[in-house]
């Protein structure tokens, strides 16, 4: 591991699910390499317009957001906290995910909401943030262009990005924003798409160390299985 710009840990599923998600957006983060998109009829923009955003960061939960790391951290002392980390850590086991708009975009979310999920995003965030570099005023203006709430600006100025702890919310994201025509007819193709994976409960038994390279693209480090 070497030459990252960031770093971050995700939920990055495996199996059918990966495959087809990683085939849907182009990019095939634990493989390092683009992958050609999945053909669906009917798709209101092009596929590579429409995963353009999600598609450098691979299929994914974001869990701790992408950070630089602070001075005096080095990528292999991150690799060993994550996994002493992930090691204390007992699986959790989530309702089915539904394919759903969320804001402006279609992402794979939870059908019911977990307690074991919260706690588990908020302590992976805390754990990691003294390996965060803190924001550039650059960072921060962009983000404050953002319609955040005093919560949220209280959050990012804390942790460095304003979804989390109790704003966090589980989802894989798998479209960049669209109009409401546009996104509810994404979503109900892309249901259709992922429909034969969507009935079974979600089992989170590992996080994934990301790293970005210079091009923007996020590929995957390590998988650290849970063994608590």
């Amino acid at each position: 591991m070497n030459g990252f710009a960031r770093y971050a840990l995700y939920m990055v599923p495996e199996g059918d699910f990966y495959r087809k998600g990683a085939d849907w957006l182009g990019w095939d983060s634990a493989e390092g390499r683009a992958c050609p998109q999945t053909a669906l009829a009917d798709l209101p923009k092009p596929a590579g317009a429409i995963t353009a955003t999600p598609r450098k960061y691979g299929l994914h939960a974001t869990i701790k957001p992408p950070f630089r790391l602070a001075p005096g951290m080095d990528e292999d002392g991150l690799d060993k906290a994550a996994r002493a980390f992930c090691a204390g850590l007992a699986p959790i086991t989530l309702p089915p995910l539904a394919i759903q708009r969320l804001g402006g975009f279609v992402a794979a979310v939870p059908t019911q909401p977990s307690a074991d999920l919260q706690a588990l995003a908020s302590a992976t965030v805390a754990a990691f943030e003294p390996f965060r570099a803190p924001l550039t005023e650059g960072e921060l203006a962009k983000r404050h262009k953002s319609r955040l709430t005093p919560r949220q600006e209280a959050l990012l100025t804390r942790w460095g990005y304003p979804f989390v702890m109790e704003e966090f919310r589980f989802h894989i994201t798998l479209s960049g924003a669209l109009p409401q025509p546009e996104g509810d007819r994404l979503r109900d193709i892309l249901a259709a798409y992922f429909a034969p994976l969507l009935a079974n409960p979600v089992v989170i038994d590992s996080l994934c160390l990301m790293g970005e390279d210079q091009e923007g693209l996020f590929h995957l480090l390590h998988r650290y299985r849970f063994s608590g």
